[in-house]
């Protein structure tokens, strides 16, 4: 029989808005996580508090920001008109309160409406709001969201401007830690969609004059490219783009100053414009998939009142351009229509190239068509869910489902290894892919090798990436090897697939390296699993007595029982970030090329400790 439950007026409750935040942070930062992945919330939280600076900028008030992010501590410091005094504390924490609900004022702004900051402080162990205006200061002092104190309104000799602090709640994101790339990239990005703008962030120095022009110029090689980046400007709109020599396509998308890492209706107008444009200037039916292969673009809008598919924004909607302007698809086409058309018309030289690399990608898909159709008939009847992947239950793309983000996907090399790590992960979120041996090196193949190469094949279907990210059914890929020579090399040949391939992928920071214990230190009291030798030594002497130590030499002799601590909730990844400025075919030549005397003293320089391998987060530039 069905238990009972009682529905009466005490079954009612009313959450303030702090409780509200702290009790569902996904609602309005997404995914919470440690800071391994680009948009993990403490990140959302450096974005939110930065937003609030740059729609002052825009504004015209302040050209500079000063950031300074500690290990657990950020300052934000803008110069630009300054909360108004009497404001102070209601903008930092009551909900529904702030400029941007004045439209007169800000017209197409970055933040939350009046979520932002709110969010920051209530999810804060400490938070800090000082605004000074026209020679008086006010300050408060917030503690999870609580008014800890508020100071008086003092005379002051300082610049406009506020400058906000916070310490995030490591009860809310365990075991935290900031990642300088990914911040680097952030900061990169205001600094391309805001030009003139300075942010100087722990003695660095963030500029652009250019625009989306120097972000593609940055994230391109120029030995790889195919003609000089077209940039385009309008009116609310930005775009620039090329060809290069890499498989898939890349894009950067910006709506307001917001990166919309998941695109949405403004990206998917800008592709589609790509196309009917080139094929009417050239008087040719192109297939789509030709026309924007190898293809680098960015696209910056500005809108009025923009609807997001997600508190986070990531992912713009259905929407006008304006008040009564047309729909944005019709918008952004026009735009390129005309503007794509005059230039192509007025460079020449730049439409040659451009038309001679959408041809090559023509005839490279016609080569591989046969082959991609008996690839696809292999890998129905190899029955991939249990042959090689061991599913999860839930993927990336079901939409509805908050967990979604969690879904793990890990590549392991034997059978002894993807079955300890099948026998305690967790079937709902985390998959298995097994390797058979080390996989072929791909570097300088073409794509045909993909679907010649079973291995290659059966991965890229288990991934769902054979036409690009839209359909990716997972959202980390995590390379979990040996720690030793050989699962260094494997790892360097899966990095040099997915470089090869589907950079995007990585370039995104879907790729991880999956970080396991190299020694167990136990007593009869205790159990410490150490990940470096510093932590062995720690280990020892705080369990004292001789305890017993065991080095782990792989994967498969950890049993099930204790893999579960290592990819449960205390899992460490390493995440592979490759910095914007790294030109992939440079960073393949150079790890998977001939020997050279560079490489040789870049191996004998950082490769001198065993575990230097395995302890520190893969950065690839070169």
């Amino acid at each position: 029989m069905a238990e009972k439950h009682n529905y009466t007026e005490e079954s009612i409750k009313s959450l303030d808005w702090r409780e509200h935040i702290r009790l569902r942070p996904g609602m309005y930062i997404g995914k919470l996580g440690d800071g391994s992945a680009a948009d993990d919330g403490i990140y959302v939280l450096v974005k939110e508090v930065i937003d609030n600076s740059i729609d002052e900028h825009m504004m015209g008030y302040g050209k500079t920001i000063d950031i300074t992010i500690t290990k657990d501590k950020v300052e934000v410091r803008d110069y630009g008109r300054g909360i108004p005094l009497g404001k102070v504390i209601d903008c930092v924490s009551k909900i529904n309160t702030g400029g941007k609900y004045d439209s007169g004022a800000f017209q197409k702004s970055v933040g939350l409406n009046g979520v932002g900051t709110k969010a920051v402080n209530a999810l804060s162990n400490y938070f800090r709001v000082q605004s000074v205006r026209d020679g008086k200061t006010k300050i408060a002092e917030f503690e999870k969201g609580k008014l800890l104190k508020e100071h008086k309104e003092t005379k002051c000799d300082l610049k406009n401007g506020t400058l906000m602090s916070f310490v995030p709640d490591n009860t809310v994101f365990k075991n935290y830690h900031f990642i300088p790339e990914y911040l680097e990239e952030l900061l990169w990005n205001y600094a391309y969609l805001n030009a003139g703008l300075t942010i100087n962030f722990n003695g660095q120095k963030f500029h652009s004059e250019k625009g989306l022009l120097d972000l593609l110029n940055r994230r391109t090689d120029e030995e790889s490219v195919r003609y000089p980046v077209i940039h385009l400007k309008g009116n609310d709109i930005e775009i620039a783009l090329t060809h290069g020599s890499q498989y898939g396509e890349e894009y950067y998308s910006f709506v307001n100053g917001q990166n919309t890492t998941q695109g949405g209706t403004h990206l998917a107008a800008f592709r589609e414009a790509i196309v009917k444009t080139v094929r009417e200037f050239f008087k040719k039916e192109f297939d789509a998939s030709d026309v924007r292969a190898s293809i680098v673009a960015a696209i910056a809008v500005r809108v009025q009142e923009p609807v997001f598919e997600s508190q986070t924004k990531t992912k713009l909607g259905s929407i006008n351009a304006g008040p009564e302007g047309p729909a944005i698809r019709t918008w952004v086409n026009d735009f390129v229509k005309k503007e794509l058309d005059n230039y192509l018309h007025k460079n020449p030289t730049v439409a040659d190239s451009m038309l001679k690399r959408i041809m090559q990608s023509e005839k490279e898909r016609k080569e591989i068509a046969g082959i991609k159709k008996l690839a696809n008939e292999r890998a129905k009847k190899a029955s991939l869910h249990n042959r090689k992947l061991r599913d999860c239950r839930l993927h990336l793309d079901d939409a509805k489902d908050e967990k979604r983000f969690e879904t793990t996907l890990f590549i392991t090399e034997g059978d002894s290894a993807s079955g300890s790590i099948t026998k305690s992960r967790n079937v709902e979120l985390q998959a298995v892919f097994s390797l058979r041996g080390k996989p072929l090196n791909c570097f300088g193949l073409s794509k045909k090798i993909v679907y010649e190469n079973e291995e290659f094949n059966l991965l890229q279907h288990a991934l769902n990436i054979e036409d690009g990210l839209e359909n990716l059914r997972y959202n980390k890929v995590v390379i979990a090897t040996d720690a030793d020579v050989d699962g260094m090399h494997i790892r360097l040949l899966m990095l040099t697939f997915f470089l090869q391939f589907f950079p995007e992928l990585v370039r995104n920071g879907h790729v991880y390296i999956l970080d396991t214990p190299l020694f167990r230190v136990r007593n009869k009291k205790e159990t410490i699993y150490c990940y470096s030798e510093e932590e062995k030594k720690q280990a020892v002497a705080k369990l004292g007595n001789k305890p017993e130590i065991t080095r782990f030499k792989g994967l498969g002799e950890i049993s099930p029982e204790e893999f579960g601590n290592f990819i449960g909730e205390e899992i460490r990844l390493d995440p592979i970030v490759l910095k914007k400025e790294a030109a992939v075919q440079k960073l393949l030549n150079y790890y998977m090329g001939k020997n050279t005397p560079e490489r040789q003293q870049f191996i004998i320089d950082n490769l001198k400790v065993e575990k230097d391998l395995y302890n520190t987060p893969l950065k690839l530039n070169h």
